[in-house]
């Protein structure tokens, strides 16, 4: 996989407005995309941070929302098809773990984990049973198969959203090598290009970051698994409001220098 398919390059952004975790609450985030357009200013960039499915109702309307917005931006004046970047989390990652399920070795434990973490949600908002999913995987490989292959017909039926989850990238910074956006977190002892599934899986390990990391001004994530709100540091800023925990949905607008100039909170 190429650095290209690995990561977004954010090129010559004037500010970047970054989106904490959604998590399947496609209300809150039409009421965020309402707040956010009349603040959007020429050569802004959006990065939505991960987790946009998962837990809440409505994944599926999620990405109805995400789609949208995002024809509405790259249609202003002088729009571009790099203006709007989605991020890898780890709803999206079991989500896409969840189409190979019939390799696991223990496929019904599998999923049993996976609807512990809130993928169940995202099976019904599609008009999916997740018992049958689990019926499927009592019975053998052949039935598994068959749901998968279900699945996916049920997801590419829903105009743009394979394409999106396809397009997701584990990462996104500025050409200028200030700025770092990330779902979760990172291992702050390992170079970026070697970071692979700690973007989504590494957040405990994000409050550790005293010092910034190797020569970004600021790293920025969306999702927080303690759950503990807003949060800025020197060198970090985390936009977890709690959304698809009973909190809100937070976006910011930062500027290559680090500078936080405007916040919504829905």
């Amino acid at each position: 996989m190429s650095d290209r398919q690995k990561f977004a390059v954010l090129r010559g952004p004037r500010r970047v407005w970054a989106i904490g975790a959604i998590h399947g609450e496609a209300a809150r985030l039409m009421r965020l995309h309402d707040a956010l357009w009349p603040r959007l200013e020429l050569c802004d960039r959006i990065v939505y941070l991960g987790n946009a499915i998962g837990r809440g109702p409505d994944s599926c309307e999620v990405l109805d929302a995400l789609l949208h917005f995002r024809r509405e931006v790259l249609a202003r004046p002088h729009g571009d098809v790099d203006d709007v970047v989605y991020l890898r989390g780890s709803q999206e990652e079991m989500w896409q773990k969840l189409l190979q399920l019939q390799f696991a070795n223990d496929p019904r434990g599998v999923l049993r984990w996976m609807f512990d973490q809130g993928v169940d949600a995202t099976l019904r908002s599609y008009g999916v049973v997740p018992e049958d999913a689990l019926r499927g995987a009592a019975t053998g490989t052949v039935v598994l198969t068959r749901w998968t292959s279900s699945l996916r017909r049920t997801i590419q039926a829903r105009p743009g959203h394979y394409d999106l989850m396809a397009a997701l990238r584990r990462a996104a910074y500025t050409d200028d090598g200030a700025l770092l956006f990330v779902n979760s977190g990172i291992d702050p002892a390992r170079p970026l290009e070697t970071q692979s599934d700690s973007f989504w899986w590494s957040g405990g390990k994000f409050h550790s970051i005293a010092e910034p990391y190797g020569d970004f001004r600021r790293v920025l994530r969306g999702f927080d698994p303690s759950h503990s709100g807003f949060a800025e540091t020197d060198y970090t800023v985390t936009l977890d409001g709690g959304c698809g925990f009973g909190g809100t949905l937070i976006a910011v607008c930062v500027t290559p220098d680090g500078a936080l100039v405007d916040k919504v909170e829905v």
